[in-house]
């Protein structure tokens, strides 16, 4: 087995606030299918040592920004975990980030995270373990290759990789001396943006390699519509700038096996039914002719929510329903209440988030929105397919690469797995929904759509061996 160091802010079953941790939390048994031993270093934030069990000291140090440091390593999930326990800079209330605003010494928090990967990238740690490659995830860890340029000759290979580019890990530029770097750093090439620092530039500047969570987002990410400021430094870099679809776990998201939920699969759809009925009696909802909808999503304008608040009103007018689970933007929350207030029995909402009602959704839906207007790769639409809960997307990054539009042409060949509309307006996306109210009508194709997602290989094989090939390019 050779090595590679995971370096991320969260990791299920640890620590999650979004996809990212599910990513971290999977790749590890996906690169070992290849030969590659991952080990996950991420923050040991409040509670985080008694979860992993984590106690064999591997790396420490007096003073990391402040404070003592060490590296404990304990186990998640079935994961070789290294937490960096640092508790001036970790343990803390408000989440890993802040709540709800960010700490405002976040850039020297993450900061010390990729600060110590790069020393155990050097130096290795005190059990023999050393790392060929490191893996960063997002600006969090964005400064891992930087740290390494500006330190110490050493010839470990570094992958970045960007989850969405909308975070930047900006910083001000006086905060440079204290992240122990050199004021050479802070210049157009490298550290600076817009005069201020960003972590997430840097990475990507200085990475041997890029990788995003999907080829669509790849593409996109190199336009100015979605490359947020940093288009041109992708497309200098393109060369080395690849799209790898994520997977999901097919084990944790399996409707034959979740606890959570009445059992079915593609060969019976019984229980699913009985999921749906569950599902409607758990949010209020009266019996209805066409399609249950659901929403499993942060309530933010990025993720279309304001999409999902109007073309409600004609999606129940026309025999559907609507559960939706989330929380985010309060003027999105607002309109949502009202919507469930004015329709009683046709919609449902929860605000905020629950991992085990998620589950119930996805295994009681007909079909999971999915209106982004811009989405690197996006988890839901793979556990809607996993679930035959058939999703309706925007046609836009990772959503766009994973979900064949359900058309004349797709039925009759037999592809179309969802739904999906363009351009992402009002008018497109009430019009999809339509299209999907009359396809649900016709019980026997939408029976196939359903069992054609779930049939699906969704999980890490061909994406993990494309990391596994990456790895090995990166390597010195």
């Amino acid at each position: 087995m050779r090595n590679v160091l995971s370096v991320t802010s969260e990791c299920v079953p640890l620590v999650k606030t979004g996809g990212l941790a599910d990513v971290a939390g999977a790749l590890p048994a996906a690169v070992a299918d290849h030969g590659w031993d991952m080990r996950t270093l991420l923050p040991a934030y409040t509670g985080l040592i008694k979860k992993a069990a984590a106690r064999k000291v591997l790396w420490q140090s007096d003073d990391l920004f402040g404070g003592p440091a060490r590296v404990l390593m304990g186990t998640a999930g079935g994961n070789v975990i290294l937490l960096l326990d640092a508790p001036h800079l970790y343990d803390r209330e408000g989440g890993p980030y802040g709540n709800p605003t960010d700490f405002s010494d976040n850039p020297q928090r993450f900061a010390a995270l990729s600060f110590v990967a790069a020393e155990i990238a050097r130096t290795g740690l005190s059990d023999g373990w050393t790392p060929e490659v490191v893996h960063a995830h997002d600006w969090q860890a964005g400064l891992v290759a930087t740290y390494l340029k500006y330190g110490p000759p050493c010839d470990v290979g570094t992958v970045m990789t960007v989850h969405n580019i909308a975070f930047q890990g900006l910083a001000p530029a006086a905060m440079l001396g204290t992240l122990g770097l050199p004021i050479d750093a802070f210049n157009a090439e490298e550290l600076e943006y817009w005069g201020q620092i960003s972590t997430l530039k840097a990475g990507l500047v200085h990475a041997d390699a890029i990788t995003t969570v999907s080829p669509t987002y790849a593409a996109e990410l190199m336009r100015p519509e979605f490359g947020m400021g940093l288009e041109g430094v992708l497309s200098a870099r393109a060369s080395v700038l690849s799209g790898v679809l994520n997977g999901i776990d097919m084990d944790v998201w399996n409707p034959a096996s979740d606890p959570e939920i009445i059992p079915y699969s593609a060969k019976s759809l019984t229980g699913k039914k009985k999921n749906r009925t569950a599902l409607m009696s758990e949010f209020g909802l009266s019996s209805v002719e066409g399609p249950l909808a659901i929403v499993v999503s942060r309530l933010t304008s990025q993720k279309g929510m304001d999409l999902i608040a109007n073309a409600a009103e004609d999606f129940v007018a026309n025999g559907g329903a609507l559960a939706i689970l989330g929380s985010g933007d309060p003027q999105i929350e607002d309109a949502l209440r009202l919507l469930a207030r004015n329709h009683p029995g046709k919609v449902g909402l929860r605000i905020g988030y629950d991992e085990a009602l998620s589950h119930r959704m996805f295994a009681g839906g007909d079909v999971v929105l999915v209106p982004s207007r811009f989405e690197p790769c996006g988890l839901t639409q793979l556990y809607g397919l996993r679930y035959g809960t058939v999703p309706v997307v925007a046609a836009t990054g990772g959503l766009a690469d994973s979900v064949v539009n359900y058309n004349v042409a797709a039925a009759q060949m037999g592809v179309a797995t969802g739904f999906q509309f363009h351009p992402i307006d009002q008018l497109s996306f009430t019009q999809c929904l339509r299209g999907v109210i009359d396809a649900f009508s016709r019980t026997s194709d939408w029976t196939r759509l359903q069992k054609r997602g779930m049939n699906q290989n969704l999980g890490w094989d061909a994406s993990s061996a494309t990391y596994a090939t990456l790895y090995e390019r990166v390597t010195k």
